[in-house]
Formats: C-alpha cells, sequence, structure tokens
C-alpha cells in the first residue's frame, strides 16, 4: 500500500510539473469519472469501511468561478450489528444517487484550484439483511449534498478530482436501522472521490485568467547595452520618421513625444528587442539637449482590470526610465507615470487597435 501511494505521489508530482491552465475559458463543459469510497457517518449501528463506489459526471462552467454538476453515482456501504441471537450480523446498503451541485471556484485559473459545491440530490437505496424487518427494502429518498474538493491540471484539457462530499437523506432508513423511538432521524454518508475530469468544450479565452500570467516575470537576464549598440547602429536610419521618434525639443508641453514601436512582452515589463534601437535613439536625443526634463508615460491596452493595467503600465514605464539611466541620462530629468488604459489613440475593438494603445510618450516637463 505505502509503495502505491508513493508512486502515485511522485506520478502526481511530474505532472504538475509541466501543467497548464485547464480552465483558461470564459465558460466550458466537461465530463468526470472515477472512484468513491463511502462511509456512513451518523447511523444506528456500526459502520464498516469495506464499502466501494464509483460516479460520472457532467458538468456546466458559466464563468471562471462559477459552475453547475450533475453526477450519478453508485455506493456500496456495510455496516454491522448484533442480532437477537447474540450474532453478529453484516448490512449492506447499495446507493444510486443523482445529485445537482453549485460549484464555486477559489482559484480558478491556478494548476491547482480548490472549490466548494453544494446542491440536492435523490439517493435509491437497496438494502439487505437489514435490522428493521418492517423498513421497505428499497426506496427513493431525497439528500442534501455539500463539501469541497481540488482540482489538479494536468494539461490544457484534463484535470485530476478530489474530492470530499457529504450527503443527508431525509430519514433515517438509509442502512435498514432505526432506533427505539426514532421518527425523524437523519442518516448521513460520505463520498471521497479521486476521479479525472475532460474539458470537451469550451468557450471564449479567459480575460480574467489572462491576467495571471505575467504577474510574475522572470528576473531577466543582465543586457549588454554596449553590445546592442554595436549590433543596431548600422540598422538606425539617418532620419528618423517623426511618428517613430522625434529627433528635437518638442515646441510646447501640449505635445508629445511619441514613441511607436516600443513594444514590451505579453503582460509583463521586459523590452522586446526590436524596440532598442528607438531607446537607443530616445537616449540620444536627451543627451544632446541636456536641459530637457521629460516625464515618461506608459499605456495599456483596455484587456484586463483597470487596476491591473496601470500597474503593468507603471512597470513598463519605470523599465524605460532605467534603460535611459543606464544611457548617461541623469534621474532627475525623468519621472515615470503608468496611465493604465487611459487616452486611448486608437480603437480597443481591433488589433491593431490595441496595439497602437499600448505606448510610450515622453511629455516635456
Amino acid at each position: 500500500m505505502k509503495k502505491m501511494l508513493l508512486a502515485f505521489t511522485v506520478t502526481l508530482i511530474l505532472l504538475l510539473t509541466e501543467t497548464s491552465f485547464a480552465q483558461l475559458a470564459k465558460d466550458s463543459w466537461a465530463f468526470g469519472f472515477g472512484f468513491r469510497f463511502p462511509r456512513f457517518v451518523s447511523i444506528n449501528i456500526e459502520p464498516l469501511n469495506s464499502n466501494y463506489g464509483g460516479y460520472l459526471s457532467i458538468q456546466r462552467n458559466f464563468s471562471e468561478h462559477v459552475g453547475l454538476r450533475l453526477k450519478g453515482g453508485y455506493s456500496h456501504l456495510e455496516s454491522e450489528f448484533t442480532d437477537a441471537a447474540s450474532q453478529l450480523q453484516t448490512t449492506t446498503t447499495n446507493i444510486i444517487s443523482g445529485d445537482l451541485d453549485l460549484i464555486y471556484y477559489l482559484v480558478p485559473c491556478e494548476p491547482i484550484s480548490p472549490y466548494f459545491f453544494g446542491g440536492i440530490g435523490v439517493a435509491y437505496r437497496m438494502n439487505e439483511n437489514y435490522v428493521t424487518t418492517s423498513l421497505e427494502e428499497n426506496q427513493l429518498v431525497p439528500e442534501l449534498n455539500g463539501g469541497f474538493g481540488i482540482e489538479w491540471g494536468i494539461d490544457s484539457d484534463w484535470e485530476l478530482i478530489t474530492e470530499l462530499g457529504y450527503h443527508i437523506t431525509n430519514n433515517s432508513e438509509l442502512e435498514g436501522a432505526l432506533g427505539a423511538g426514532e421518527v425523524s432521524g437523519r442518516d448521513t454518508y460520505l463520498g471521497i472521490n479521486l476521479g479525472l475530469q475532460y474539458y470537451f468544450d469550451k468557450g471564449a479565452p479567459s480575460q480574467y485568467c489572462q491576467l495571471y500570467s505575467g504577474l510574475s516575470v522572470e528576473k531577466p537576464e543582465p543586457v549588454d547595452y554596449d553590445r546592442i549598440e554595436e549590433m543596431i547602429k548600422s540598422h538606425i536610419p539617418r532620419e528618423v520618421v517623426k511618428e517613430v521618434v522625434v529627433e528635437k525639443p518638442v515646441a510646447s508641453e501640449s505635445e508629445k513625444w511619441v514613441l511607436v514601436g516600443v513594444n514590451f512582452d505579453f503582460n509583463s515589463a521586459k523590452i522586446t528587442p526590436e524596440s532598442y534601437p528607438i531607446l537607443y535613439d530616445a537616449a540620444k536625443t536627451l543627451l544632446r539637449y541636456p536641459d530637457m526634463r521629460v516625464e515618461i508615460q506608459g499605456y495599456t491596452d483596455n484587456i484586463g482590470s483597470e487596476q491591473y493595467n496601470k500597474t503593468l503600465s507603471q512597470k513598463r514605464a519605470d523599465t524605460v526610465k532605467k534603460y535611459l539611466m543606464s544611457k548617461g541620462i541623469s534621474q532627475d530629468r525623468l519621472t515615470s507615470v503608468g496611465y493604465g488604459e487611459s487616452n486611448p489613440i486608437a480603437d480597443n475593438k481591433t488589433a491593431d487597435g490595441r496595439a497602437m494603445n499600448r505606448r510610450m510618450e515622453f511629455k516635456v516637463r
């Protein structure tokens, strides 16, 4: 048993090291199946552990946080009692259940995603060798469900499911025994599930989850700016196009010094290689006019929350400031401000428009 648990743990770790998010869509459909270990919790006789079962489920996620699941299950439960002849007897309860549960994911965009669920269902119980012979051998009873679980991402479509459910029926006849004078008891049982879930249909990509893909930016390797300059000197045009970078001080503070083409990796503050010629030329202009002071303004498109975009644009403006300082521009000549998705210069409804809005601007102070 220990070897099996060890092998399972190692396999799970290996899978999770290469995991990707399985729930990166705004809405989705999933099919699940697996094993179940059921156990009576509050009954009139002694519950046993020689139980087993399984389940099938179909799930509809309406958003990144909320889903609705229909689950069908089979549970074989055993318990024991002492009969009138002082002999130990075992009673068996087989349950076919159908449950409708509402699911809430706490952190839906992570590879390990915990959730809570609750709902209603029905249980068709079938008793063998039961204690109270006046009870019906088979009976359909309603039940309430609740519990929690964890989805472990395996790849973009598959997830491992671990779950603990708690089920309450509306009477005390589930195990086939009534206590003395008992009228309105409630039999309960647990279901520990281990299975797999496959997302077979997904809607539009989740903008909400995309925000998480760049929050932790890897520490960049040191940049050899001198080597980059040598590489790009031969590619810098003798006459710089006005829309790319202005080669002279602007006439007034109302004008903008727009650096179109200074781009960053998606959802990060890492400068792309094609941006260095433009930043290099901007540094040359600032060195040529030592009295010029500028405010470095960072902007983003409108994908993501307003607060997150403002933070991201601030990081990008700070990155440009650090580059200019590394070229010899005094820190007291530079300030950096992130304006997020405000003041768009193009239509955010198109890809080209969003690209134009992801820009850097200098304002002379």
